[in-house]
């Protein structure tokens, strides 16, 4: 493992790197980083193990950045129930802790952003608007840098769109893509487009059509090059939406990118897709 190239593919413009850059013992900063570049190529079964021994492990900061992450690639297929309480012990972990800074949020405040905002996404899904809204709020006061200031965005979008509220998410949802664009994170762009494009239909203006259309397009495409198999179908799923005359091409697609994610699921992965009224069944 390589801890240049590793963060170049989980935070910056290159988020497919050697295959043999993921491999290897490495230390347990890099294990983490590759197990994030794992979880968005949709390795989620390759990515538990990573994460699972870090959790178990010695360091209190990789363990809580571990379960946060986590905790992520539970919530990205639909185990919000499960991904609150692995926010929850990554909070737990990074309450008290201290470290030097880190450029991309890899530091106890980062850690500490990453657990709220979790928790602040899971108990949206679950119908805590009010409880969402205020671990978002504490999220906040972390200043955890840009990968946190980018997902705040992601989550503050989400909550104007579960309240109802489609123009006050488009703030939230600009302030995430011209962050990561301007960071030059092309994940954080993809899935920031995928949140602005359906923020902007949401505020429901003309002139906003064609953007929104725009952006998911150019999400879609981005994550097919980057084979970020974690946002391909969330990304072809709003387009379905978005574009009612091509929605079975899309949905079809949805199926197939699904089927390779669930293949490479580890049991929980699976077993939570599944379970979840969020995420659409293969061949259902």
């Amino acid at each position: 493992m390589h801890e240049p190239a590793l963060r170049a593919a989980a935070f910056g413009g290159d988020p497919l790197p050697d295959p043999a850059v993921l491999r290897g013992p490495g230390t347990g900063r890099e294990r983490l980083l590759a197990a994030v570049v794992l979880g968005a190529q949709g390795r989620y079964a390759a990515a538990a193990t990573l994460l699972d021994a870090l959790r178990r492990g010695k360091a209190p900061l990789e363990a809580s950045l571990a379960a946060s992450t986590l905790g992520a690639h539970r919530r990205q297929l639909g185990g919000h129930r499960e991904a609150r309480a692995l926010d929850g012990e990554a909070f737990a972990m990074a309450v008290t802790l201290e470290s030097e800074p880190d450029p991309d949020g890899l530091d106890a405040a980062g850690a500490r952003a990453d657990a709220l905002l979790g928790l602040a996404a899971d108990n949206l899904a679950l119908g805590r608007l009010a409880a969402a809204r205020r671990l978002a709020e504490r999220a906040a006061a972390q200043d955890a840098g840009w990968r946190a200031g980018v997902r705040s965005g992601w989550v503050g979008a989400e909550i104007e769109l579960a309240a109802g509220q489609g123009a006050a998410a488009v703030p939230h949802a600009e302030r995430a893509f011209e962050t990561a664009v301007a960071r030059g994170a092309r994940r954080h762009a993809v899935k920031s487009g995928i949140v602005l494009a359906v923020a902007l239909r949401a505020a429901g203006r003309p002139d906003h059509r064609e953007i929104s259309d725009a952006l998911v397009g150019n999400a879609m495409a981005a994550a097919e090059e980057s084979e970020l198999l974690s946002l391909s179908w969330p990304a072809a799923l709003v387009a379905a939406d978005l574009r009612p005359g091509h929605a079975e091409e899309y949905r079809f697609r949805v199926a197939q990118v699904l089927h390779a994610v669930l293949r490479s699921a580890d049991p929980c992965g699976r077993r939570v897709a599944g379970e979840s009224p969020w995420v659409p069944v293969p061949g259902g």
